[in-house]
């Protein structure tokens, strides 16, 4: 039998401390998935689906990445998100209660249309500016077209509230 008595704050403990800079690519997560302790199915159900609202099945599966270091009043986390063509890395913030407080998509993989591949990837600074660039792919063309890419900016702000700062 399963322990019930997982709390949020051994949740919250799961993820490692990582002081920013960090970037967060495809490649990244075979490092979280390396060192970084895994979810417990308990965890995954009692706190991830706070901020997932069931867009989750059997074969989703999460890894923790880390937690943004002196946040204050709040608890910024980052996990990695596996479903069908579709990898994300998942900023969630929450209050020292537990309590989801925002949550932003911030680079990964996907197939919108399972033919083109959409990449980005993020950077995120010493004062919580997340730069993420974001480009596509179509399927049969082998050039890569830069111009197409865009470069856009996230901001974490006191309290955990995530803003575009576009």
């Amino acid at each position: 039998m399963e322990d019930q008595s997982i709390h949020f704050l051994d949740y919250i403990a799961i993820y490692p401390e990582i002081k920013p800079p960090v970037t967060f690519t495809d490649d990244s997560t075979v490092a979280f998935s390396k060192y970084n302790k895994q979810f417990k199915p308990l965890m995954i159900s009692k706190f991830l689906m706070l901020s997932e609202k069931g867009e989750m099945d059997e074969f989703t599966e999460f890894v923790p990445c880390l937690q943004i270091p002196n946040t204050g009043d709040f608890y910024a986390v980052i996990y990695w998100k596996a479903s069908l063509m579709n990898y994300q890395y998942i900023l969630v913030t929450y209050d020292k209660s537990g309590n989801l407080v925002d949550k932003a998509i911030i680079a990964g993989t996907s197939s919108p249309n399972g033919e083109d591949l959409v990449r980005s990837v993020a950077t995120i600074d010493e004062d919580w500016i997340i730069t993420i660039v974001s480009g596509a792919s179509v399927q049969n063309k082998t050039d890569y077209n830069p111009k197409s890419s865009k470069a856009f900016t996230l901001e974490i702000l006191d309290g955990g509230k995530i803003i575009s700062s576009e």
